[in-house]
């Protein structure tokens, strides 16, 4: 009976619960939001996106020192499912999905740099947000989108082509986020007025 308790409180303050992923959620708000923003390109998207991410991180047993870590990749997982940025594999080219200038208009307070990273094609977007922005791998994140190191890193180098030519055409203005630092580039790009869903 003590060794079943002891197992028991063990596993409790070993893993993280559903209370622990509430909290994350919810100190991360702005950064976890700004995440599914930029990847679904879209609010209402990127609601569904922030909402299904809590509800399925919770749901996983991961370790508490994951906890945040885990909470990202489950709404890059989601977003992956419900967007699904693809390569036409018999071309080796991305399927073109650019979000409808609609969706981009209606967040007039975003900067040029996101606004510019929403333009992008939705392969390309993925590819940029995985390895540039949130410092996955290479392999990690041709794994998490299903296609060839090589594919990805084309289209990442396209997102960074375009993206140059986005930043020539706005007068060379550039934003002072840096990628790969453990406050992701997202949440530093994002103004904090930004809306976050309720």
């Amino acid at each position: 009976m003590a060794r079943t308790q002891l197992i028991s409180k063990e596993r409790s303050t070993t893993y993280a619960t559903a209370a622990d992923f509430c909290r994350i959620f919810k100190e991360d708000m702005q950064s976890l939001y700004s995440l599914s923003l930029m990847l679904a390109a879209e609010p209402d998207k990127a609601e569904q996106l922030f909402i299904s991410g809590l509800d399925d991180a919770a749901s996983t047993p991961v370790f508490k020192e994951w906890a945040r870590a885990w909470a990202r990749r489950t709404i890059i997982k989601n977003a992956v499912r419900l967007i699904a940025p693809e390569l036409d594999h018999a071309n080796g080219v991305p399927n073109a999905s650019v979000p409808s200038d609609a969706a981009i208009k209606s967040l007039p307070e975003l900067p040029a740099e996101i606004r510019a990273v929403l333009g992008l094609g939705a392969f390309e977007r993925f590819a940029f947000i995985l390895s540039a922005l949130e410092g996955y791998s290479d392999q990690d994140s041709a794994l998490l989108l299903g296609c060839t190191r090589q594919a990805l890193i084309a289209a990442r180098v396209r997102a960074e082509q375009e993206l140059a030519r986005s930043r020539a055409a706005h007068g060379g203005h550039q934003t002072n986020a840096k990628p790969n630092n453990q406050v992701s580039a997202i949440e530093l790009a994002v103004p904090a007025a930004m809306p976050v869903p309720a």
